[in-house]
Formats: structure tokens, sequence, C-alpha cells
């Protein structure tokens, strides 16, 4: 009685100063406690691994799966540590008797060890006066060592075992709170070190032996039962990978690119050590363009190699780790296999080093920066890859060049596409590869990106979406050697005409494109930006006679107000809206359209976008079959509002007596000025002196006059600059005269007749032989350059062909 009274002070004591700094091994206990708790006091429920011996106090990931490394688990009720039950009570009431270290072996069932302290002549140490940590090999695990091995421990008088045993000693009482992550204890066996390591999901490994019993308090120190027997580290993980005679080959491409030094550094690492039989899979070329190129050995290689030690033990399910080259693999086990990245592939596990661990794996891992561009390509875009290599694009990207494949998803190669022509189905596809190496993080709005053909692709950035034209990027984008690679949703339809072009050629939008004209709006078509329109189509017209299009047109501020409501000032696609909430896009007009994207579909203030992303030089239009009207403005006029209410039912328009529709400012207009540039016919003098008669002839041969025309965008007012020039050399004359006029607010389409009216040319004359037009004096030019008269005179264009006279001199 009096024994268990001071076993249980010494546990309050200790318990007193736990809570205080509490580790993740005890929270998971204390937690195994809680849901034992229907099961009596001081009761853990533990998860056994079905048709195996191997108990875990569980994570709350696997207790609700019932499941552990993928194999289905029972659950237990024991005792916690230090508990133990009593006949005929509830639970676990009673404090286990507290005993020196070798009586405390028998407690926790580890006679094996026990057995083997008295072999060794260790048991008076154990037994006697100090503060020890023994980390105590369990029953099974003496039975998993190698008979051999076993063998050799208690020959020798002895000593081999007694050594081995000193091993799992430290000269101090370490608490399962104390086994810090990442520490080194030094052992009671030539001082050498035993590696701890503390893991979040409750689980201590020591040389990554894991503690499954924990906490088993003696007079003189402290029990903590582990699942194996473990040997003396003393080698790094270079000379591992040195002396290992399977690993040969990773040995030659470490030393290649200097990994392996850094691989006999301290430190904590955990490497995936590929075996000659995994190099020898890989394509012989893969593998030598590999091995020349250090920036992807180095890749390789770190990809392989984590900055943290993760024993076998510790992986209860599968989790994400970051390796040294910047990626993420998933270490996860199945039953007693550990897999990476889903796969089984580990042939050797926990090879504990000074340094790490490693394991031996039959495969090696390909990070993404080690690969090729093209190698980049995923089995969900196959067809884009097979289609890129089958039409010759493949081909012809440069190994030393660097690239980035837009590439989509195998379903928007649908039958219809591949029913295509070839050389169609090519042009389509060179629009999907960029000359440049684009990383997503380089994208930004308003960006223009570079085909392999020279053709430029705009980048639109969302709150929750990145869209390259009329696609956006799915999550998944990868960096290679030379390139990268971005998952697209559907093949690009870049844009290769404006608004007023797409319209037009559609035919399906006269009746708008009619009251845009008579806004005096159809330069917004027309012009260069970035605008979305929610162009209604000539059915959202329908039943309007001529009476209800000139009311429409009577009043221009009220026909603005209704058109701009119809535009907004940047390019918002369907893919780039945020689905489940309602996207507010400020129109040209002031007021907001409210859209919603859901089910693949898109509503503009509950109207229905039938047709949607259509790509336009100058933005994006989407067709509806309704006119829009802004909620916010009322109507003061009785006519207008019947006229609107039979053109939109989706609300109800208010109507106020006497309301005057504001004058909205055109600021967003851009003023076209026509430049053009004319030359007039080129101008060769021939002289032919005949001997018998001193008269003098001369030919004037004109060439047909080039005429160019250039359209520049210009902010300011038009202004009306004429120069004439007239060079003079021997023996011919040359005259040009170039004409800059600033023109209208707009610019007809197509080829029309250049208007010269109201310029006088009666004043611009061919002198010959007039020395003064050579001097450099900058007067003499002004004058000549200014001396035109600015009055607007008729003028007719003289045409191509026709010949001067000139009078023979005397």
């Amino acid at each position: 009685m009096r024994l268990l009274f001071v076993a249980a002070f010494a546990l309050l004591v200790l318990s007193t100063f736990d809570k205080a700094d509490s580790s993740a091994y005890d929270k998971i206990v204390a937690h195994s406690r809680i849901r034992a708790r229907e099961q009596g006091p001081n009761v853990c429920a533990l998860q056994q691994v079905m048709g195996t011996k191997k108990k875990y106090f569980s994570t709350c990931r696997n207790w609700y799966r019932g499941a552990i490394c993928g194999k289905k688990a029972t659950v237990l009720y024991e005792c916690c540590p230090g508990y133990m039950k009593l006949d005929g009570m509830h639970g676990c009431p009673a404090v286990a008797p507290i005993d020196h270290v070798y009586g405390t072996l028998g407690l926790v069932k580890a006679m094996s060890t026990q057995n083997y302290a008295d072999i060794s002549k260790l048991r008076p140490e154990i037994e006697g006066p100090g503060s020890f940590t023994l980390f105590a090999p369990s029953d099974e695990a003496w039975d998993l060592l190698d008979e051999s091995m076993k063998s050799a421990l208690v020959s020798n008088v002895n000593i081999e075992l007694y050594n081995a045993l000193h091993y799992h000693m430290a000269n101090k009482r370490f608490l399962t709170k104390d086994l810090k992550n990442g520490i080194t204890i030094t052992s009671m066996y030539n001082n050498l070190g035993l590696l701890i390591n503390h893991y979040s999901n409750g689980v201590v490994t020591v040389n990554c032996a894991r503690i499954i019993h924990g906490n088993q308090i003696s007079t003189n120190g402290v029990v903590h039962v582990i699942d194996r027997v473990i040997s003396a580290v003393g080698n790094t993980i270079q000379d591992v990978v040195e002396v290992e005679d399977d690993l040969s080959i990773l040995s030659d491409m470490a030393s290649a690119s200097g990994l392996l030094d850094k691989l006999g550094q301290s430190g904590h690492f955990t490497l995936f050590a590929p075996t000659n039989e995994a190099f020898e899979k890989l394509d012989s070329d893969v593998l030598e363009r590999i091995k020349n190129d250090k920036n992807a050995l180095q890749a390789l290689l770190n990809f392989h190699l984590l900055n943290s030690v993760q024993c076998s033990e510790a992986i209860m399910a599968g989790s994400s780790y970051e390796t040294l080259e910047g990626n993420n693999i998933e270490i996860g086990c199945d039953g007693d296999s550990l897999t990476v990245n889903g796969v089984k592939m580990v042939r050797k596990k926990d090879v504990v080093t000074a340094n790490g661990v490693i394991h031996l794996i039959d495969q090696v891992l390909m990070p993404d920066s080690a690969k090729q561009v093209m190698e980049l390509v995923g089995s969900s875009q196959s067809m884009f890859g097979d289609m890129v290599s089958e039409l010759g694009l493949s081909a012809s990207m440069r190994s030393e060049a660097e690239y980035t494949l837009l590439a989509p998803f195998n379903a928007a190669f649908s039958d219809e596409v591949m029913s295509m022509d070839q050389s169609f189905l090519r042009l389509i596809l060179e629009n999907h590869i960029l000359k440049n190496k684009i990383a997503l993080g380089e994208l930004y709005n308003g960006q223009r990106l570079e085909t392999i053909m020279g053709k430029f692709l705009r980048v639109f950035i969302y709150r929750t979406a990145v869209c390259i034209e009329n696609s956006c990027l799915v999550r998944g984008s990868k960096e290679g050697s030379n390139g990268a690679l971005h998952l697209m949703r559907t093949l690009l339809k870049p844009a290769v005409k404006n608004m007023y072009e797409i319209l037009t050629e559609d035919g399906g939008f006269k009746i708008f494109l009619s009251l845009v004209e008579s806004a005096g709006l159809t330069d917004l078509l027309k012009q260069e930006g970035d605008f979305t329109l929610f162009a209604p189509t000539d059915k959202a017209f329908a039943g309007l006679s001529k009476r209800d299009l000139t009311l429409l047109k009577s009043d221009i501020n009220a026909l603005r107000t209704i058109l701009l409501y119809h535009f907004s000032n940047g390019v918002f696609i369907g893919g780039g809206l945020e689905t489940g909430v309602t996207n507010l896009l400020k129109s040209l007009q002031g007021s907001n359209l409210k859209l919603i994207s859901a089910n693949n579909s898109v509503q503009v203030n509950s109207v229905q976008v039938p047709e949607a992303d259509m790509m336009a030089m100058n933005g994006v239009i989407h067709f509806i079959n309704s006119v829009l009207y802004p909620g916010d403005i009322p109507v003061g006029s009785q006519d207008l509002l019947s006229l609107l209410n039979r053109l939109i039912s989706y609300m109800q328009i208010k109507h106020i007596s006497g309301f005057k529709y504001q004058e909205i400012p055109l600021t967003f207009m851009k003023r076209i000025i026509t430049h053009v540039v004319q030359e007039v016919p080129n101008v060769t003098t021939v002289t032919r002196v005949i001997q018998r008669e001193p008269i003098k002839v001369t030919r004037v041969i004109e060439g047909d006059p080039s005429v160019t025309k250039v359209t520049r965008v210009i902010e300011g007012e038009p202004s009306i600059t004429k120069v004439t020039r007239v060079i003079e050399g021997e023996p011919s004359i040359t005259k040009v005269t170039r004409v800059v006029q600033g023109p209208q607010y707009s610019v007809n389409r197509g080829t029309t007749n250049i208007d010269l009216e109201g310029i006088d040319l009666s004043q611009f004359t061919t002198t010959e032989g007039n020395s003064q037009l050579l001097e450099p004096d900058s007067e003499r030019t002004a004058k000549i350059i200014h001396g035109g008269s600015s009055r607007r005179t008729s003028m007719r264009r003289t045409q191509a062909g026709t010949r001067r006279k000139t009078r023979p001199e005397n």
C-alpha cells in the first residue's frame, strides 16, 4: 500500500510539470483517453492494424477513417501508460507500482530485454542508483531481429550484448515531452548519438524505431518501449551512397552535380535513393540529356531529398512534403509498404545515418524542372501533345530555345475539331505555343504574349481566374527546364476583327448598329481599347416599327443612355466570372451590370447570354436577345416608356413625368484622324541637243502617282499643314507634294477617294533653275513652306499620265 502511495504521488508531481509543456505524443494519448471515457477511468483507445500486432494511439484522421496505411484497423481499449486494472472495478483505477528500471521492464512486458539484461550483466546497473532512460525493444522487436545477429550479440562473452543494450540507454531521464524533434541524445555506448524525431501525429522515434509505450516511470529513470532493436549509427548519407554497390549511378550523378558533399554535411535529411535498376529504366536519351545539363541534374537529385527526417513508422497516411528542389512529393503507406506519389517503389526503408535516413526506391522521381517542355504534357492533355507531334510543331521547337505551352484538356478536341483540315488545325495549335518561357506568376492583366508565329494573345486577370483570350487557365501549371505549361479549359480563339466588323459581318445586328450610328457611337466599336459589349440581336427589337425607331433616335441623350449601358470598360469573359455570386460591372453609362455565372452559362441582369466570348481586337462581345436598361434611371416620356416596356420584360421601368436624360461625356471616345500622305508623279526631264540647229527640246515623262494612306489616332484638335518640297538636281527634277490633313471624327471602312477639296494648289508651281530653293537659309525655307494661302478653294486632282510642256529656251 505504501508503494502504491509513493507511485501515485510521483505520477502526480510529474504530471503537474508535464501539463505545462505537453508534447504531440502526450496530446495523442490524452485524446485516446477521451475517446475511451465510456470504458472507465484511465482507459485509452488504440487502433490495431488487422492481421498485425501494430498498435497506435490514433490521430483523428485515422480514427474516423477506421484505417491505418490504407488497412482496416480495429479498436482496442487498454490501460493508459502508468495505470492498471483492479479486479471487479471499472476501467483502470490503479496506478502501476513504481520500481527500478529492471523491475519496470517486467511491468511493461519487455521480458526479452529484461532477460538480456540478466545475461549481459547489465541488471545491477539498472537496479542501482542513477537517472536512466532505457529505450527497451519489445519482445516482438527481438523476434524480428535476424537470428545470426542475435546470436552474435549473446556470444563473445556477452560484451556485444552489453554494448548493444548500453546503446539503448542514456544517462539522464527523458520523458516524451523532452524528446524534441531533431535532437540527438548521447547514448551510454561510446557516446554515440541517438537520433530523436517527434512528429506532429504523436509518433516519436529513436533511430526510426517507434515508441509504442512511453513514459513508464521508475525510481531511477524512465522506460520507453520501442518496436525494433536499434544499431549504432556513424556513417553519413554520403558514406552510404559511396559504398553501396546498388547506388553507384546515383553516386556518380551526385558527384557530377556537386550534391554529394552536401550529403555528407550535418543536418536532418531524407534521401529517396534510386537504385541502378531505377536509372536503367529511364530512356537512354533522357538520362544522357540530364547528365549533360547540370541544372536539370541538380533539380533531379534535389527532388529526391527532403530537409527533414521521415521515418517509415511515422507515416500513417499520405502527406505532402517539400523537397530541396522546391516542389512537393507525397509520402504515404500501403500496409507495411512505403509509397511515393502513390506508387509502391521503396525496396528498403529506414537506413539510418548520422545525418538522416535513406529509403531505397526502384523508380526515378522526375521533377518538372528537369523535363523538356514537351515532357510536361500529362495524360489529361495527351491529345494536344499527340497533335503537336503529328503536325510537326514539336519537331520545329529548338531544344536550346524556351517555350510556353497552352495545353487544352482532351475534351477540347471534339469530333468537329478532329475532322478539321490538318493545315487549319495546325494554325489553331500554333496559337497554343508561345515563344518564351512564361511562368504563372509572371502573367499580368493587359499583357501581350507572342506565339511562335508572331501573333499576340491578351492576358486577363480576374479575382479567381487567369485567362488568355477566350480560355481560362486551370490549376496545375508546370515549369520545365526550357519552358512552362499551363492547362487550358478550351481551344484558343484569338481575335482577328474589331467589334464593328464582327457585328456587321454577322448580319444579325442591323438595328443595333443603326442606333449606334444615330447616337454617334460607331467609332466606339472601331477604336482601339478593351471593352465588353452585350450586343442585342435584331430579335431583341422584334416588332418595332419605323416610327418606334424614330422615337428611339429622337432623343440622343436617351439613346446614348440605353446603348452605353450595354458597354463596360474592360474585357470580361464568361470563364473569368466568379461563380455563385453576383459580379458587378460598371457600364460606360455609369450604372452597374449584374452578371451571374453558373452551370457553364452567363446571365446579365437575369437575361440569358446565348452566345458568349466572341473575341474582338478591341474587347469581347456577348450576344443577347433582349435590350438592357439601367434600373436606377427613370423614363420621363410616356411614349418612350411604352416602347421600352415592349422591349424589356425582365424588369419594371420607373416613370417620372418630365424626367430629362443627362448628356453623358464621351471621355472614353478617341478621335480618329486620317493622316494622308500623297506623292505627286515623279518627273524626269531629259534634254536632247541637236548640233545642226541651236534648238533644245525638253521631254517630260510622268510616272503614275503613288498614294499612301495612314490612319493615326491623335487626341488633340485636327490641324491642316501644307508642305511643298521642290528638289532639283541635274539632269532631272523631282517634285514631291505632301498634304497632311486633319479630318473628321470617323473614317469609313474600305478604300475611298481622298478628299482634297478646300485646298488651293494654284500656288504650287514647278520652278526650273531657281537656285534660291537650294540655299540652306532657314528663313527662305520657312517662306516656301508657309507661303500658300489658307483660303479654301476647289481643286481637281491631276490625272496620271498627262504631259506637261515647257517652253524651249531662246
